[in-house]
């Protein structure tokens, strides 16, 4: 199986960090991910500090990321800081994109036009949503106003989305689609779940610890639950890769080899 490709989210507002609102983003983004076949393997929430978003960047870079997917500060006001962050983390210039502005104005003019809001066109903090890091492509947005951004860096791809949950998923679902098949090349992501009938992890950890070193290429997790509330645990097997059968017959493996470990322990269980 091929490697799965790499992908660091970066969540960006003072608003999350302080408790006002309460990011959902990061969730929504690990499960599609994991469903194309990616593997996300860190996920940051910053303020809106330029400084720290840029050498966040770097680092990133460093680590060899193949995708980071940044989340909000795209918006007009002065505190919308992530695309000169970007810029600046990548040591290019940040300007305006004849292109972005172009997507700006005629989505404003449509809302004006429906009734939405109430003037259309631009102004200076409506342009200030087309000042893209040089080399970068704006993603038309089908629900908000601010463009997604799709920038690649060397060997990795950045990708600003709006952190507006409806706007970032728009987006996703759409004009960054094709990006996302020519990137994760088809990939999947393939999941067996066994319910154990057992509410004390420690007892079954020889077990998960013997599956999980049998078979590397399969992320093994029991969810544990509180004391008392439930006498049934679930454990979860996930393998991503873009061979269907192939991962289909390496779970059934991995399934056979840790129900039999179970059985040994006197532990019930069963498929779901």
């Amino acid at each position: 199986m091929s490697e799965p490709v790499c992908v660091e989210i970066f969540i960006i507002g003072n608003e999350i960090l302080i408790g006002d609102i309460q990011d959902t983003n990061t969730h929504w983004l690990c499960n599609e991910i994991n469903q194309l076949g990616g593997h996300v393997v860190r996920a940051t929430v910053l303020r809106d500090v330029q400084e720290v978003i840029a050498s966040e960047l770097q680092a990133a870079l460093l680590r060899g990321a193949d995708v980071i997917i940044t989340s909000g500060g795209l918006g007009p006001t002065a505190d919308d800081l992530t695309l000169a962050a970007v810029a600046r983390g990548a040591g290019v210039e940040w300007r305006l994109h004849e292109q972005a502005l172009q997507m700006i104005r005629q989505r404003y003019d449509e809302l004006a036009d429906q009734g939405i809001l109430a003037q259309g066109g631009l102004n200076p903090a409506r342009e200030k949503m087309a000042w893209l890091p040089v080399g970068a492509t704006p993603l038309h947005n089908p629900v908000g106003t601010a463009p997604g951004v799709l920038f690649q860096i060397g060997k990795s791809t950045v990708i600003s989305l709006p952190g507006v949950p409806s706007e970032l998923k728009g987006i996703f679902k759409s004009s960054l689609q094709p990006f996302l098949l020519a990137t994760f090349c088809g990939g999947i992501s393939v999941m067996r779940t066994i319910t154990v009938q057992c509410n004390d992890e420690s007892l079954m950890e020889p077990v998960l610890s013997q599956a999980a070193n049998d078979y590397p290429g399969i992320y093994i997790k029991s969810l544990a639950t509180t004391l008392g509330e439930m006498q049934d645990l679930e454990v979860i097997l996930t393998a991503v890769g873009t061979d269907d059968s192939a991962l289909d017959m390496l779970l059934e493996r991995a399934v056979k080899d840790l129900t039999e470990g179970l059985t040994i322990l006197g532990i019930g269980h069963r498929e779901k």
